[in-house]
């Protein structure tokens, strides 16, 4: 089955798959990361090396206290003030909105004693794979040739020899163009541990749920729209009907991976709700000194041994210092 593959669609997130013999390399640093992202999108002095083109909003969480979470700062200190941003997943400032793919989210949760809570996530359900080494090398593959195009064949073979690609190309094969970032459910893909005061660990996968439902529209549809729609359209519903989501934890079983987020967890796992995030305030700059680095949590709350999300860390701190720099 052929699958087609925008180059502005994979530019996501940090995130990779298993590498076979054939195309073995050595280990990825985050400045690799870095790097290849800057090949794919090129050079935006003062921007992001991915989700460059985005949205800031404010907002607070009003917290849903439950036995899973009961000793959690982050549930039981009330509202609390939230910073966010959405975002195309493409390194271009410029980059279409009508095109199809990668949509994504950050928060910034402030807590009373001057801690913080990140969260950064996307519209996808799995990774590229599962280590950044295979992950960089897709993103290798997918870079154009002289025609301005990646070899499709290259492509393929690549998703043939290194299978935990494979549901992250076919969903960018099926994705649509979301109608708004409030009409956009975002998954955190990586597993978190959160240890209660009782002693008990709970393993979990957060994902941000719209209270106004999922929407996208097909490319007929989004042909039809302005280069430029998603923040007149955030804009508009947030003045007429309120834009909302639900913060929610997927809770783990034994048996589900802690450490591979191309695999997505059963359906069938228990939901827990963590709260309800409600926007209050459109546009502004102060997402500009943000690093939505998902690896800070308040108290109780531990990263798995991930990768991908180990890797998550200096890939955004090396990103984050070449924008405040103007590189």
């Amino acid at each position: 089955m052929k699958i087609k593959l925008a180059i502005s669609a994979v530019t996501l997130a940090v995130s990779g798959i298993a590498m076979t013999p054939v195309y073995a390399q050595q280990k990825v640093q985050a400045n690799d990361l870095v790097e290849i992202f800057e090949k794919m999108n090129g050079v935006h002095p003062g921007n992001r090396r991915v989700h460059a083109k985005g949205i800031c909003a404010k907002a607070t969480f009003t917290p849903n206290p439950n036995d899973y979470f009961s000793s959690a700062a982050l549930l039981s200190n009330g509202e609390l003030p939230v910073t966010m941003r959405f975002s195309l997943g493409s390194g271009n400032p410029n980059a279409d909105e009508r095109i199809p793919g990668t949509r994504g989210m950050g928060m910034q949760i402030n807590l009373p004693d001057g801690s913080q809570h990140k969260i950064a996530g996307n519209n996808f359900p799995v990774f590229s794979g599962k280590d950044p080494e295979t992950f960089h090398g897709f993103l290798k593959v997918l870079l154009p040739g002289d025609n301005g195009k990646p070899d499709m064949k290259k492509v393929m073979a690549y998703i043939k020899a290194n299978p935990s690609v494979a549901a992250s190309a076919a969903w960018n094969q099926q994705a649509k163009t979301a109608a708004s970032f409030a009409n956009t459910q975002f998954f955190g893909l990586h597993t978190i541990y959160f240890d209660s005061a009782k002693g008990k660990r709970t393993k979990f996968r957060w994902q941000l749920v719209p209270d106004l439902g999922v929407k996208t529209y097909d490319r007929e549809e989004a042909g039809k729209l302005p280069k430029e729609f998603l923040q007149a359209k955030l804009t508009e519903q947030l003045k007429s009907n309120g834009v909302s989501f639900k913060l929610e934890a997927i809770i783990g079983q034994e048996q589900d991976s802690d450490i591979d987020p191309s695999i997505e967890w059963p359906h069938d796992r228990q939901k827990v709700t963590l709260g309800t995030v409600n926007l209050t305030e459109m546009g502004g700059e102060h997402c500009k000194l943000s690093n939505f680095d998902p690896n800070v949590f308040s108290a109780g709350f531990t990263p798995s041994a991930d990768p991908i999300l180990r890797m998550r860390s200096p890939a955004y701190a090396i990103s984050f210092g070449k924008r405040l720099s103007e590189q």
